[in-house]
């Protein structure tokens, strides 16, 4: 008895009809490109990832230049940093660092209005420290709006230990191959001159066949900084002055010998005195006083 085995022909799929549909598929799993913000509706935007987006700022949180006391020279060398930016010129990213409280962000926020006051288009924007791995995504959005000028501002950048971020850092400072935007200056703000804990810096010195090139990298981060401007503790009377200066800018009328005792004793409850500490006594003071402060 003999068995006929017939055959089915399953018809194939050409190779290049699989790679369109998995390439087609993979479009509609991909993120939209992001779209760029009208950088004219705002004078400052966040960064987020997750999507990537730049979210406009409605209203910036900041005080006014003249009432930041006792850092006059830091405020005029980051002011005509920022003014040579502002104006295409050359001008250096700036590393704000030191004691807390002492208003380096502040700083740079009102140096930003200032330069905006004078009648140049200088947009700010924040970078989350968090998100510096994705930077490099932001400077090309940013280097395509080549008509704006780019404030960067990351605050209280810092690194712990196992921290890789500094590495995405490098790419605001340096630029890699393409180099840093030139309508971008990156601003920062630490409590580390180095932006690495010290016992960080000496462990990695200690376990290294070669310790001063461990820890070369890390240190080097400050150095790409073209100013290092330091923001030390004040004194009792730069503590007083400044709040004096928020008394005086907002109307509030206290005695001052009352003034005087009731702001020295507040910064002894607080342990040590500085800009923030001011503020917030002149806070507590002008509630007691029934005294409402407009937003500036």
């Amino acid at each position: 008895m003999t068995k006929t085995i017939r055959s089915t022909t399953v018809p194939q799929t050409p190779m290049g009809d699989e790679l369109a549909r998995i390439a087609a598929a993979l479009e509609r799993m991909a993120p939209p490109p992001v779209r760029a913000p009208d950088f004219g509706a705002a004078e400052a935007f966040v960064w987020h990832v997750e999507p990537d987006r730049l979210d406009p700022v409605e209203k910036v949180n900041r005080v006014d230049l003249e009432l930041l006391i006792g850092i006059d020279r830091t405020r005029e060398t980051l002011l005509t940093n920022t003014r040579q930016f502002a104006r295409g010129l050359p001008a250096n990213n700036a590393l704000l660092w030191g004691a807390r409280g002492m208003g380096k962000s502040s700083l740079v926020k009102a140096v930003h209005a200032t330069v905006r006051d004078e009648g140049h288009d200088l947009v700010l924007v924040e970078l989350l420290r968090e998100d510096l791995p994705s930077v490099g995504r932001l400077l090309a959005q940013l280097r395509r709006a080549e008509a704006a000028r780019f404030l960067l501002l990351c605050d209280d950048l810092s690194f712990g230990h196992d921290d890789e971020h500094y590495k995405s850092l490098k790419a605001v400072l340096d630029g890699g191959i393409e180099g840093r935007p030139d309508n971008v200056i990156f601003y920062a703000t630490s409590n580390r001159r180095h932006l690495m804990p010290r016992d960080m810096i000496e462990n990695e010195k200690s376990s290294a066949i070669s310790p001063s090139e461990a820890a070369e990298e890390k240190i080097s981060l400050s150095d790409r900084f073209g100013l290092w401007l330091g923001f030390h503790p004040c004194s009792q009377d730069e503590y007083l002055a400044m709040v004096r200066s928020y008394c005086a800018a907002f109307g509030l009328s206290v005695d001052p010998d009352t003034l005087r005792a009731e702001a020295i004793e507040w910064q002894a409850t607080r342990g040590g005195r500085s800009g923030r500490v001011a503020w917030q006594f002149f806070t507590d003071i002008a509630g007691r006083k029934g005294l409402e402060i407009a937003d500036s």
